[in-house]
């Protein structure tokens, strides 16, 4: 159950976020738990919305997009977000179980991506605190700056919406996936 409700419907969430979330059931189909919950908050709504929108008009593919929250929602431990990045990895970006599994683990099958992907593993493990190698690695693989700053900025979106989810213990209206336990 969660700790914080999660309005039922678009109508029951505030005035200011009923558009909002009509426009994420235009594009989604549906209203996943996440958007309804954050819509308690229209100011926070209204910026995931826009940080989302953003970064989804940048320079990173969607499959990588989607590897990085895997790889993020595995390390923080948000089975919500580990539950619905698998569905979309699965069904939008077109991710096979065994990249998704090398994906959960910090690295991708793809030679590209997993650069990107061990690199966004590092930000979370060391809190953005990475090395000039680390750097170096992502760039060597073909990483451009702005596209480094979108990694980044992946991060911290995915780490937003994992703190979100465990901190409300929200519903999980996806395939239910579990994180790894700590070894």
């Amino acid at each position: 159950m969660s700790r914080i409700p999660t309005p039922a419907t678009i109508e029951a969430a505030p005035a200011a976020s009923q558009p909002l979330l009509v426009a994420v059931k235009g594009q989604l189909g549906v209203v996943p738990n996440l958007f309804r919950l954050v819509a308690t908050s229209p100011a926070a709504l209204e910026g995931y919305l826009g940080m989302n929108g953003a970064l989804n008009k940048g320079a990173l593919p969607a499959a990588t997009r989607e590897r990085i929250a895997l790889a993020v929602a595995e390390i923080n431990g948000c089975d919500y977000c580990l539950s619905a990045h698998t569905y979309l990895g699965k069904n939008i970006a077109k991710l096979d179980d065994a990249e998704m599994t090398a994906n959960r683990n910090g690295a991708s099958n793809d030679p590209k991506a997993d650069a990107a992907v061990r690199f966004a593993a590092r930000i979370v493990h060391l809190r953005g605190r990475v090395s000039d190698g680390d750097v170096s690695a992502v760039r060597l693989a073909g990483y451009d700056d702005a596209q480094i700053i979108e990694i980044v900025q992946h991060v911290a979106l995915n780490t937003w919406t994992n703190y979100i989810n465990e901190v409300a213990k929200t519903e999980i209206d996806f395939p239910v996936v579990h994180h790894q336990a700590a070894a």
